[in-house]
C-alpha cells in the first residue's frame, strides 16, 4: 500500500505540474461514450473556488476551451475490454478536443466506473504534544489508521479524511493550527480491482498521455450534481451510465461511501433489440425518442414505425406501440433501482439527517424515471444535471456529463486525501470494517 501512496503523490504532483503550465484534460471513458474537456487554468481564485465545497483559498479558476465524445469503443460495464479498440476512441476523442482547444495536451485526469468497488471507514486517535495542530500532527493520525485487509489485487482509489475531533470537539473539516490535547480523525477509504486500474493507465500511455489524476465515477458525478446543502446533510447520487449504474453517498461535503451496479442503460437497449428483434442501433433510437416507463391509453394507440435491413418486406417495415416499448424497458429500470436500494439499505442510507436521492447520467433521461425511482428508492428524488462550468458547450451540460464535469472540480478543487500528507510507512494490520455509513452513523 506503500507503493501506491507513492504513486498517487507522483500523480498528484503531475497534476500540480500541468496546472502551472495552465492546460490539462479531463478523460471520461464510458461503456456508452468517451468524453475529454480540455480545461485552461488562468488566475487565481481567492474566494477559494465553488462555493467553498473541496475548495482551496487561492486555488486556480478554470476555463473549458475545448470539448469532444466518441462512441465508446472496447469497454464493458466500464471496464476495458478491448485495448486496441478503447486506444483508438481514446485518441479520436483526444484529438477532437486538442482541435477545439488549438492546444496540445500531455496529462489527463482520468475517471473509472468499474472496478467493483468497496468503501471502508477508518479512524484513528493520537495525543499531542505541542500545540498548536499542526501538519505534522495530522499526518500522524492518518497512519495511525489501522489499513483494511483489502484483498488480492485490490487498489486505493480515494482515501479521505472525513471529520476530525479534538478532545470532545467533533465535526471538524481542518484542525490544523486548534490546540487540544487528543486529535482523532474518520477517513473514507475507497479500493477498486487494481487489474481494471492498470487497463486503464496502460491503455492512456498507449495514446502518449501521462495519467495526471485517477478518480471514481461516481464520486466526480456526486460533486457535480448535488447541490451543497445536499452535500452537507446527507444525500445518494445515482448516476445512471450505459454499462454500470454508479452509487455514491455523500455527508458534511465528503463521499462516506460509493458501489456499483454493473447493470446500465446499455442493457435496457439490449432487451429492447432482443425484444422486438432488431438492431442495437435501431433499439437505442427507439429507446432515446419513444421510452418511457409508465404506459398509458394513448401509448397503445402511438405506433413506431421499425426499419430493417433484412430484406424481408413485411419484417422490415413492422410497427409496435409505445406501450410495448415501455413494457420491454420498465423491468430492467426496476430491476437497476432494486439492486441500488439494496446497496443503499447496505450502507445504512436512512439512518442520514435527509434521505434526497439525486439521478444522474445519461440513463436517467428516460421520461417517467423519476416517478418510479419514488416508488422503489423513496420519495425524496430529483433528476440531477450538473453544474455549470464557464466555456462548457451547450451539448454537454446534460446528465450524461456529470463525471466529467464532476472530473474538472476534482482537478481544480481537490479535497485532501491520504497522499497529501507526508506520512510515514502506513500500517498493515487488517481488521474488519463495517459499511462506511453504519460507522459515521455511530462515530458521529
Amino acid at each position: 500500500m506503500f507503493d501506491l501512496y507513492q504513486s498517487q503523490r507522483a500523480q498528484r504532483r503531475m497534476r500540480n505540474a500541468a496546472m502551472d503550465r495552465g492546460v490539462i484534460a479531463i478523460l471520461d471513458v464510458g461503456s456508452t461514450k468517451i468524453a475529454c474537456l480540455v480545461l485552461r487554468f488562468d488566475g487565481v481564485d481567492p474566494s477559494g473556488g465553488r462555493d467553498g465545497v473541496g475548495a482551496l483559498a487561492g486555488q486556480s479558476r478554470f476555463r473549458v476551451i475545448g470539448a469532444a465524445t466518441t462512441r465508446s469503443r472496447g469497454v464493458a460495464f466500464g471496464e476495458i475490454e478491448a485495448m486496441a479498440e478503447t486506444e483508438r476512441a481514446i485518441r479520436t476523442v483526444v484529438s477532437g478536443a486538442q482541435k477545439m482547444a488549438q492546444v496540445r495536451v500531455d496529462h489527463v485526469i482520468a475517471c473509472l466506473s468499474g472496478g467493483r468497488p468497496r468503501s471502508y471507514g477508518l479512524d484513528s486517535q493520537i495525543n499531542l504534544t505541542e500545540t498548536p495542530i499542526s501538519e505534522q500532527d495530522v499526518a500522524r493520525a492518518l497512519a495511525a489508521c489501522d489499513a483494511p485487509d483489502l484483498g488480492e489485487g485490490r487498489e486505493v482509489l480515494h482515501a479521505q479524511p472525513v471529520n476530525f475531533a479534538i478532545d470532545h470537539r467533533s465535526g471538524l473539516s481542518d484542525p490544523r493550527g486548534q490546540t487540544g490535547n487528543r486529535l482523532a480523525t474518520d477517513m473514507h477509504l475507497l479500493s477498486v480491482d487494481g487489474g481494471v486500474v492498470a487497463n486503464l493507465i496502460h491503455c492512456i500511455k498507449r495514446c502518449d498521455l501521462e495519467l495526471a489524476g485517477l478518480a471514481s465515477s461516481a464520486y466526480a458525478a456526486g460533486i457535480a450534481a448535488l447541490v451543497e446543502d445536499e452535500q452537507e446533510l446527507g444525500a445518494a447520487c445515482i448516476d445512471m451510465g450505459g454499462g454500470a449504474t454508479g452509487v455514491s453517498i455523500f455527508l458534511r461535503k465528503h463521499m462516506i461511501y460509493s458501489d456499483s451496479v454493473r447493470i446500465g442503460g446499455d442493457h435496457v437497449t439490449s432487451d429492447i433489440s432482443k425484444g422486438l428483434q432488431i438492431a442495437p442501433h435501431q433499439a437505442e433510437r427507439i429507446k432515446t425518442f419513444h421510452g418511457g416507463v409508465v404506459a398509458t391509453g394513448l401509448d397503445d394507440r402511438e405506433m413506431i414505425e421499425i426499419g430493417g435491413e433484412t430484406g424481408d418486406w413485411e419484417h422490415d417495415r413492422r410497427q409496435v406501440s409505445r406501450a410495448e416499448v415501455i413494457g420491454v424497458m420498465r423491468p430492467r429500470l426496476e430491476e437497476i433501482f432494486e439492486e441500488v436500494r439494496a446497496k443503499l439499505d447496505a450502507a445504512g442510507f436512512e439512518h442520514l439527517p435527509s434521505q434526497q436521492i439525486v439521478l444522474t447520467g445519461g440513463g436517467s433521461q428516460v421520461p417517467g424515471l423519476e416517478g418510479l425511482a419514488s416508488r422503489i428508492l423513496g420519495q425524496q428524488i430529483r433528476l440531477g444535471r450538473p453544474l455549470r462550468v464557464q466555456g462548457l458547450p451547450q451539448a454537454a451540460t446534460g446528465p450524461a456529463f456529470a463525471a466529467a464535469v464532476g472530473l474538472c472540480l476534482f482537478a481544480a478543487y481537490p479535497q485532501d486525501e491520504w497522499w497529501d500528507f507526508e506520512l510515514p510507512a502506513p500500517s498493515t494490520a487488517g481488521r474488519s470494517l463495517r459499511r462506511a455509513v453504519r460507522w459515521f452513523r455511530d462515530n458521529w
